[in-house]
């Protein structure tokens, strides 16, 4: 494992960045499949994560690859990265590896310090971290996040629209005044309908925020679907091409029929 060593300048001391598991170069041949890695950044920052490359990372140099950020729930916080395998992206990468998810994307899944939140500038910092190190497309990063990370999904979006080419926040919920932000976004929100941890009210008022807005959201709104509603969602193989579908700051038009 190499670990790459960046100094910026911060109140006049020069204060080392490290990113664990990062390539020195092109012709360096990074280790495919999922690995646990650490970021940090200056000492404020530290972000234990999952890194997934498809196995046919290392085959062609010249290749860009869509990657997929994933934000876990509340119940996945803690220092064991591992226990972020339980739910979405990172359990499917290893179960399921001649899916489309497993072959065609990278998929990073950043640890949630126990107690805490979602914080967008470290989310963005550890996306352009990944940016600089493997051969992402700008053009085709995605965001998803379930529960707790879907209330992240909504947030980072909000705050950072121009990075994504499509977001899929799933159980969580968002500040509808905030929809203007996002309205130019492909978005496919998923929600169940009987939910007693995270109340449909809070997908069904940001999708009409956006519809109001004649934004580009699909609404799925699972009947009789209570909070995990994530494990049918993330085993749709239409979610994925629905994904590689879009690329950031292209025009499609707004879905007509609610619920597909």
């Amino acid at each position: 494992m190499t670990i790459a060593h960046w100094m910026v300048a911060v109140a006049g001391l020069a204060v080392p960045l490290f990113v664990a598991g990062s390539a020195r170069g092109a012709d360096e041949q990074p280790e495919t499949g999922q690995h646990a890695k650490l970021f940090e950044k200056q000492i404020e920052l530290k972000l234990h994560y999952l890194l997934y490359l498809p196995p046919d990372y290392n085959k062609d140099q010249a290749k860009k690859w869509p990657l997929m950020l994933f934000l876990h729930g509340s119940g996945e916080r803690g220092d064991d990265v591992n226990k972020v395998k339980v739910h979405g992206p990172p359990k499917m990468v290893e179960m399921y590896k001649d899916s489309q998810l497993a072959k065609e994307f990278i998929v990073v899944s950043p640890q949630c310090p126990e107690g805490k939140g979602w914080k967008t500038d470290e989310l963005e910092a550890l996306l352009d971290a990944t940016a600089e190190h493997y051969r992402i497309d700008p053009d085709r990063v995605y965001l998803t996040g379930l529960s707790m990370g879907g209330f992240g999904t909504w947030d980072l979006a909000a705050n950072a629209p121009k990075r994504f080419a499509a977001i899929v926040p799933i159980c969580g919920g968002g500040n509808p005044a905030m929809a203007r932000r996002i309205k130019d976004l492909p978005i496919w929100v998923f929600h169940g309908d009987a939910d007693p941890a995270v109340p449909v009210q809070r997908s069904d008022d940001m999708v009409k925020a956006l519809k109001d807005l004649n934004a580009d959201v699909k609404y799925t709104r699972y009947p009789k679907v209570g909070h995990d509603c994530w494990t049918q969602t993330y085993n749709n193989p239409e979610l994925y091409q629905w994904l590689l579908s879009h690329k950031r700051g292209e025009k499609k038009a707004v879905e007509t029929t609610p619920g597909k």
